[in-house]
């Protein structure tokens, strides 16, 4: 056995090293990689709406121009249903001759190549990602620019961390620095954007990933100054810091129909899957008939089509028309579910923010009044925050997209509220569903490792076998005879006095040296049989180090010594002895019971006394 696995050695040194994080000088490189990201991802960012607004000038006016416009304003009439079939079928045929990965909305992209493909992104995604959501955003596509950033910002992100000799773990880290960044960058929130990170796409909450991924966001976000200018990006008028009981109910209520709202979004958008998958014809050929359904879309209510901002910019000034309001909730939420089934490219986020801001203008028909746009700001952020599956990013998110910070305690309310009852009544998001879909499953919960707060002490066996190292081959044949107790026990400790370990022996090498030995048994010390220096478990380690070692060193049994430095013995542990610390811990989540008991004091009744006259 080499050092490197045989090295654990006793001592106290290693209690002293145990931290509470897991963090190392390469974060420090990985740390300024991520910066040089934010700044990447903040002008990619800026060309992509460039292009947006390119193609959508191109599309609707037949003109050179990259500003940002609405399509809504156009003047082709009923030959404007031809434009999202044309952008469409150029999408589609980018798909299947350029890259199957542009399909979809890219944050389900983004997770799949983390999870999947070591955070390996093709280059040439970077390329046809951000071209192929311009053209379906600017040929009319009901999308956000911000899934497709995420998806393009990772991708560079990514193709960066390529260039060094990285980890898989830190390739990661990279490609959802670039994200985060991407998504600071077009709408100026950098702390939402960490949370989406967190709540999305790190599966963890470490140091070593959330600080570059931080500080890829505040890149990102600072650089938005110079390219794109401040935010916020829908500013409001402040409301009211207290709306009292009755404006907390009002919460409640706006929450859970928030929640309704997500579950239906979710449930439209992959039933439009099922419905194109039944279709007799290649998927290159769905974008283009779903961009029939959002060319009729656009004619019934034009401010269906493209991004929307402006839009949803209105719908938080609050009293809009109630028109505005059904066009949105029934048109832009039809033709979204049709063309995200469809697998064209585009994002969620802006579609979901404008549907939600839409069910709070219903709800400020009949709901108190605490401000315009208050009930619309409420829904907005909790329509996200249902639909993502992401309740911190929704209550940040419509904080830093308007700056309004009185809006904190109401936003927690309805955000919280629709997000449980998502989690209470769909297994996935609309984030995770496709990934199903594909064969994989991930979980959205994070939680402390039991293994993490449990240790050796606790779970090792103490009714153990040790050997004298005194003793010659033949008497440790006899001690370890079959039907000797304890049962199922295969390595043995050799210690000397005062329990010292000496090294250890399994039962198989032991009998082997016993039957080679024959006559000579009786005179062969078992010590100079023994492995000197195994490998140890401390008794005041965390199991997952227990684990870790087990791993690394191909053995799942070992001694456990003191960590005082005097290496003695004080028990064994084994890999059925970590599971066992595993059962312990599903023990605590079903077991119920009642802890404190109430009990009445007993009445004593007073005996009726009789006076006698």
């Amino acid at each position: 056995m080499s050092d490197a696995l045989s090295g654990f050695k006793p001592g106290v040194k290693l209690r002293n090293e145990l931290g509470d994080f897991t963090m190392s000088r390469q974060a420090i490189p990985i740390s300024l990689m991520a910066i040089l990201i934010g700044v990447v991802a903040a002008f990619v960012a800026s060309g992509l709406l460039k292009l947006i607004g390119f193609f959508t000038n191109l599309f609707y006016y037949q003109r050179i121009d990259t500003a940002m416009t609405s399509p809504a304003a156009n003047h082709l009439g009923a030959w404007a249903i031809v434009v999202p079939v044309i952008g469409s079928l150029i999408v589609g045929i980018m798909a299947r001759y350029g890259s199957e990965k542009i399909r979809g909305h890219g944050i389900p992209e983004a997770i799949e190549s983390i999870l999947m493909s070591g955070s390996r992104v093709p280059p040439k995604l970077a390329v046809l990602k951000p071209i192929s959501a311009a053209i379906s955003i600017g040929s009319g596509g009901p999308f956000g620019a911000e899934g497709p950033i995420i998806m393009t910002g990772g991708a560079f992100g990514s193709l960066i961390a390529q260039l060094f000799r990285l980890t898989s773990v830190e390739r990661k880290t990279l490609l959802v620095a670039g994200a985060a960044a991407g998504m600071a960058a077009v709408f100026a929130t950098p702390l939402a954007a960490v949370l989406l990170a967190v709540e999305l796409l790190l599966f963890e909450w470490k140091p070593r990933s959330v600080i570059p991924v931080a500080l890829a966001s505040v890149t990102a976000g600072a650089a938005r100054r110079y390219i794109l200018g401040l935010g916020p990006l829908f500013p409001v008028p402040e409301h009211a810091a207290f709306i009292g009981p009755q404006g907390l109910f009002g919460c409640v209520l706006a929450g859970v129909l928030a929640g309704v709202l997500s579950a239906l979004l979710t449930q439209g958008v992959y039933a439009a899957e099922d419905i194109f998958h039944k279709l007799p014809i290649h998927w290159m050929w769905w974008p283009a008939i779903a961009g029939v359904f959002v060319g009729a879309g656009g004619l019934i209510f034009p401010p269906a089509l493209g991004v929307g901002y402006d839009v949803i910019g209105t719908l938080l000034k609050g009293n809009v028309a109630l028109h505005i309001i059904l066009g949105v909730l029934i048109v832009k939420s039809l033709i979204w579910v049709l063309s995200l089934g469809s697998g064209t490219s585009g994002g969620v986020v802006a579609p979901v923010l404008m549907t939600g801001a839409a069910l709070g203008g219903l709800e400020a028909l009949f709901l108190p009044h605490y401000g315009a746009g208050f009930w619309e700001l409420v829904s907005m952020g909790a329509t996200l925050a249902g639909t993502m599956a992401c309740p911190f990013t929704g209550v940040v998110f419509a904080i830093e997209l308007t700056h309004d910070l009185n809006m904190l305690l109401p936003l927690l309310v309805a955000c919280f509220l629709s997000y449980g009852l998502i989690v209470l009544t769909m297994k996935r998001s609309i984030l995770t569903e496709k990934i199903a879909r594909r064969g994989y499953h991930l979980s959205r919960e994070y939680a402390m490792d039991p293994l993490e707060i449990l240790f050796a002490r606790e779970v090792m066996r103490t009714n153990v076998v040790a050997l004298p190292a005194e003793a010659t081959l033949e008497q440790a044949r006899e001690l370890i005879r079959p039907g000797q107790k304890p049962r199922g026990q295969h390595l043995f400790p050799i210690i000397e006095d005062n329990d010292h370990l000496l090294g250890v022996v399994s039962r198989n090498h032991l009998t082997q040296m016993y039957e080679e030995a024959a006559a000579a048994a009786s005179s062969i010390a078992l010590h100079e049989t023994a492995l000197h220096e195994p490998v140890v478990a401390y008794a005041d380690e965390p199991l997952k180090i227990v684990v870790h070692r087990m791993v690394e060193s191909g053995f799942t049994r070992m001694p456990v010594v003191a960590n005082d430095g005097s290496n003695r013995l004080l028990g064994m542990i084994s890999l059925q002895d970590l599971l066992q610390a595993r059962s312990r811990n599903l023990e605590e989540e079903r077991a119920r019971e009642r802890v404190l008991k109430l009990r009445m004091p007993y009445l004593r009744r007073v005996p009726e006394t009789r006076t006698t006259v």
